[in-house]
């Protein structure tokens, strides 16, 4: 009896310095017995009792959680804020942004920015580019509206009216020449139209056009 205990307590012991095992009714199992499988956490494919996940199930991602300078990898259906994710044929991993970069979408596309940096088309800068605003409440670089100038009014379209007047519109339009950001200022009108109206005058061909100050905008 007092042999089985010691060598129970050194099967225990051995089981403390090595990365594939768990404590079960037999103390050391290898990776990916089912009485291990069985104390792994939810989504690992195996495991051990110091490192926790050492692989995935499929289409889950491997991530590293940092407790001191311990590791422990987890698998995780979305990576954690901060990290993004990468799919290969073998293993899914999480992998940390850059490191001006509070979260991201890929390596070279962040979607937010740490303190002190300012985001303008999923790149993080310490000030931002030549012409463009920093909002530090929401860190990124602010992009308003721009607009061009007026076009030349068009020509007058009639429109059905009386015999003696010919009623109809003609309008002017400017172009975007830079799109806001989401939290910049959103572009005005871009078309307008006023009223413009034909007079006959004595001759057949011969037509005078004039205008009322009524103006309308698109």
């Amino acid at each position: 009896s007092g042999h089985l205990i010691f060598f129970f307590f050194f099967l225990v012991l051995q089981c403390s310095f090595m990365s594939t095992c768990t404590y079960s009714f037999n103390p050391c199992l290898p990776t990916g017995s089912s009485s291990m499988i069985s104390m792994c956490q939810t989504g690992c494919a195996t495991c051990s009792a110091l490192n926790g996940c050492l692989s995935c199930k499929p289409r889950l991602f491997f991530h590293l959680e940092h407790d001191g300078i311990q590791q422990r990898g987890t698998c995780v259906s979305s990576c954690p804020r901060g990290h993004y994710g990468v799919r290969s044929p073998h293993i899914n991993t999480c992998t940390r942004c850059k490191s001006d970069c509070a979260s991201c979408f890929s390596e070279n596309f962040c979607t937010h920015c740490h303190p002190g940096h300012f985001l303008f088309r999923g790149r993080c800068y310490a000030t931002c580019p030549k012409g463009l605003m920093p909002n530090p409440a929401l860190r990124e670089c602010t992009v308003h509206c721009e607009v061009g100038e007026w076009s030349d009014w068009g020509p007058c379209l009639q429109k059905q009216g009386l015999r003696a007047y010919r009623k109809g519109q003609e309008t002017r339009t400017r172009q975007v020449l830079q799109n806001p950001s989401v939290h910049g200022n959103t572009c005005p009108h871009l078309s307008e139209f006023r009223k413009c109206v034909f007079k006959k005058r004595q001759g057949k061909n011969n037509k005078k056009k004039t205008y009322k100050t009524t103006m309308k905008i698109r």
